[in-house]
């Protein structure tokens, strides 16, 4: 029986499940994909540590973040909003976005979710916009009934994910909805400072959780940007939460501070794109997009998107340092998800089909990096079968690999079993390895 105490909470321990999923797709398919805006480049981490604060929200590549960029003054956003698309209410584009969504083809993403190798799915409820997207007992106090879909679109996509295979997991704004306040926000300061704190708001979005919670039973509580009198305004929902269903998992984020200060309790943290290493010591999960954007942004494509080498690569490297990758996918108006963003995640999928025992439920080998004798990066995971993968993160010019270090053992290449001949270090292939972005060893 866990108690509404951060140090009741901190008893929970962190499910199995969780740490030997080490991939899952994250969903960004909200209001924003209907003006899609945003920046193409760096992501807004980068932005700052180049550009400067200001510039990180005011040129955010995060088409998600649309509303709050055209209320900042000079902003390549208000820019576009003005004289591309003539200042509308930011309400027509809520009308757009679920009037189309009644179209949207919930089958093809539950294939392309089986297709992908992902062990879980997360899927945004409610970002900082306000507009919902499940028919809410608790609709928007503002803009009512209109804000929220007659469809069930989270309800419908939990079943599509758990359909294909995978546990789902519900992301929801607590900290950020600009239909109370916030509009404007053009520094980290200014942002916690949007957080409403008056009662109203904090019995809106308790009311939210556990409406989300009673209709989806969702695996992964994925809270954004802060809760509501930070962890005081959250330990009974999540004490709640964990007495009916201990194997759940809450992120950092309702109240980071906190969790970084050892005062607040979460199962895992949530570095996103290049915001900073993990926490010492914590499961953490990376979050991030396809391209620079978490929801759809139409001037990204083939040139802005991560290659598929690099991503299974970055997914490869996560799992090596203890941590789950959670990559998004940001739908088009209508629920389309571009095709680009499609063969990645197909072809994540297909290299996990094959390569997957090094992967899940593997654990980080006390030796996790080495390198190759033409400079090529190897990671090592230990497996639920005891033994030692070593992931080699380039192709080699021959047949001929040499890998100093490398613990002592048999060797076969995992795609086919086939049998290396290893003298020491020096290992001979039976073939020179194809282009495949990451191929790997098993030694027993």
């Amino acid at each position: 029986m866990y108690l509404p105490t951060s140090e009741s909470l901190r008893t929970h321990p962190l499910p199995k499940w969780f740490d030997d999923a080490k991939f899952g797709i994250f969903s960004h398919w909200t209001v924003s994909s209907v003006p899609s805006f945003g920046t193409t480049g760096l992501d807004p981490f980068a932005l700052a540590r180049e550009e400067g604060e200001r510039a990180a929200f005011a040129k955010t590549p995060y088409a998600e973040w649309y509303q709050n960029s055209i209320a900042i003054a000079e902003s390549p956003a208000a820019e576009y909003h003005s004289t591309l698309l003539g200042s509308p209410d930011y309400g027509t584009f809520v009308d757009t976005f679920f009037a189309l969504a009644q179209d949207w083809n919930v089958g093809a993403w539950q294939e392309l979710l089986r297709c992908s190798g992902a062990r879980y799915c997360v899927a945004v409820t409610k970002h900082h916009d306000g507009a919902l997207m499940w028919p809410s007992a608790t609709p928007n106090p503002v803009h009512g009934k209109r804000w929220q879909p007659e469809r069930d679109l989270v309800g419908e996509l939990a079943v599509a994910a758990r359909g294909a295979g995978l546990r789902f997991g519900t992301y929801y704004s607590g900290g950020l909805d600009w239909t109370f306040q916030g509009l404007g926000i053009d520094s980290v300061a200014s942002l916690f400072a949007a957080i409403p704190q008056d009662d109203r708001y904090c019995a809106y979005v308790d009311a939210h959780w556990r409406e989300l919670i009673a209709r989806y039973r969702p695996d992964v509580m994925w809270h954004d940007i802060g809760h509501p009198r930070a962890t005081d305004g959250a330990v009974q929902l999540i004490a709640d939460y964990y007495n009916g269903n201990p194997d759940g998992v809450v992120n950092d984020r309702y109240d980071i501070f906190g969790v970084m200060g050892g005062t607040s309790h979460a199962d895992f943290t949530t570095p996103e794109y290049s915001s900073g290493t993990p926490q010492s010591g914590k499961k953490f999960e990376v979050c991030r997009g396809i391209g620079s954007s978490f929801g759809y942004m139409q001037f990204e494509n083939e040139s802005t998107y991560a290659s598929i080498p690099e991503l299974v690569r970055m997914l490869v490297n996560i799992v090596a340092d203890g941590g789950n990758l959670l990559l998004n996918i940001g739908a088009m108006p209508g629920g389309y998800i571009p095709w680009a963003q499609q063969i990645r995640v197909m072809a994540i999928g297909q290299w996990l089909a094959t390569n997957g025992a090094a992967i899940y439920g593997s654990r980080p080998h006390e030796q996790s990096r080495l390198t190759t004798d033409f400079g090529a990066e190897v990671r090592l995971t230990r497996g639920t079968d005891g033994a030692t993968y070593a992931m080699v993160c380039e192709r080699p010019d021959s047949a001929v690999v040499q890998i100093t270090g490398l613990p002592k053992g048999d060797v076969r290449l995992v795609h086919n079993g086939a049998r290396v001949l290893r003298k020491g270090d020096r290992l001979t292939l039976p073939v020179r390895p194809d282009d495949t972005p990451v191929w790997v060893l098993r030694i027993e």
